[in-house]
């Protein structure tokens, strides 16, 4: 059986995917007690697998009548694949952020499975050792910057 926290994503994701405008509005109430646990795991759920870097933008608000809104992102033709990128990797990118922006690109058709694999085979933490932490982010998202720029070149050629 899997983990909550991937019964939770599951979820969300069948609710996204059943939307034509890709925007789902639930309250986290509703969530924590239909799988019967606390809110933290919810947040803990969007905090983790509902990034920007993931392909999704989440917009919560507390209180009696608090909601949470998860926007599926969606990059058209026309869209600048840096521009629409570059904000939500920022100056550090994790491994796992890393890993789940290529999943996003995989699965947004811009990049194959084999260009996600060389990507994220060579921003492992392993590959970038003898470095700190902040580091290793620091040039993994530069490193992502340029390929996003290289990528985007690409598409407009």
């Amino acid at each position: 059986m899997s983990s909550l926290s991937k019964q939770i994503e599951e979820y969300i994701k069948a609710l996204l995917a059943q939307e034509t405008a890709g925007v789902v509005e639930i309250q986290r109430n509703f969530l924590s007690e239909y799988f019967n646990c606390v809110p933290s795991q919810i947040n803990y759920v969007l905090s983790t697998r509902f990034t920007p870097v993931q392909g999704y933008m989440v917009e919560t608000r507390r209180g009696g009548g608090g909601f949470v809104r998860i926007v599926s992102l969606q990059l058209d033709e026309d869209d600048d694949l840096q521009d629409a990128l570059t904000d939500a990797i920022g100056s550090q990118l994790t491994q796992n952020d890393c890993e789940g922006l290529t999943a996003y690109l995989y699965q947004q058709g811009i990049i194959t499975q084999r260009e996600m694999l060389l990507f994220n085979s060579m921003l492992k933490d392993r590959v970038l050792t003898g470095l700190e932490k902040s580091q290793r982010d620091n040039i993994r998202a530069s490193m992502m910057q340029h390929m996003l720029a290289m990528l985007n070149m690409m598409r407009h050629t």
